[in-house]
């Protein structure tokens, strides 16, 4: 994924925060790659109320675009989203980041994109969360779903910081870009296909 350098990460909490705090919605982090994949995935689930990319698994001072972008930071491009349980459950959203916002098999990297700022990882927020991405990934291990083991972290989620707002809902605003043609946009047909009561337009 490459960009001019950005600009500064956005300060207080994100919307997804915001609306987490006022009881309308619960809240899950996840980070699989370039996160604007992932970030347009997870606004074409039903029951989803808001999806933020940013950084998550590092500090403060370092979560800006052109720092993480050195590896040096600890954090991983992520996606932080609000979603209404009463209409899609976590299992239903980590069915769909494990199946379709990325290959979790792949370590540090994701297609052409390669770094720790680009691995795998479930930001678990609650005991709940924790095991619900066990249980996901040792069903999967399993049934044989991969030809190679999963890659993916589960660690405990400490801050989410927002990224810069030319990240913010890429692929809406980019359709034609190359990177999201040949990268991004088949995710959203996999999500259409493989979970069509939950896909929305």
């Amino acid at each position: 994924m490459l960009l001019l350098a950005g600009l500064t990460a956005a300060a207080g909490p994100s919307a997804a925060q915001t609306r987490a705090s006022a009881g309308k919605a619960d809240t899950a982090v996840f980070a699989g790659g370039c996160f604007w994949g992932v970030d347009a995935v997870f606004r074409h689930v039903r029951g989803v109320t808001g999806v933020v990319s940013g950084y998550s698994g590092g500090g403060a001072a370092t979560a800006r675009y052109d720092v993480v972008s050195t590896s040096t930071t600890g954090h991983a491009e992520s996606v932080e989203v609000a979603f209404d349980p009463a209409r899609v459950s976590y299992e239903q959203l980590l069915r769909v980041f494990f199946t379709v916002a990325h290959d979790p098999t792949e370590r540090d990297r994701q297609g052409p994109d390669e770094g720790t700022q680009y691995r795998s990882v479930v930001f678990y927020r609650t005991p709940e969360q924790l095991r619900a991405a066990r249980a996901m990934i040792a069903g999967l291990e399993h049934d044989a779903a991969y030809p190679r083991p999963i890659a993916t972290e589960v660690v405990p989620f400490e801050r989410f910081y927002a990224a810069e707002a030319y990240h913010q809902d890429y692929l809406a605003h980019h359709r034609t870009s190359p990177y999201i043609v040949y990268y991004d946009l088949p995710k959203l047909k996999r999500l259409e296909e493989r979970f069509p009561t939950l896909y929305r337009p």
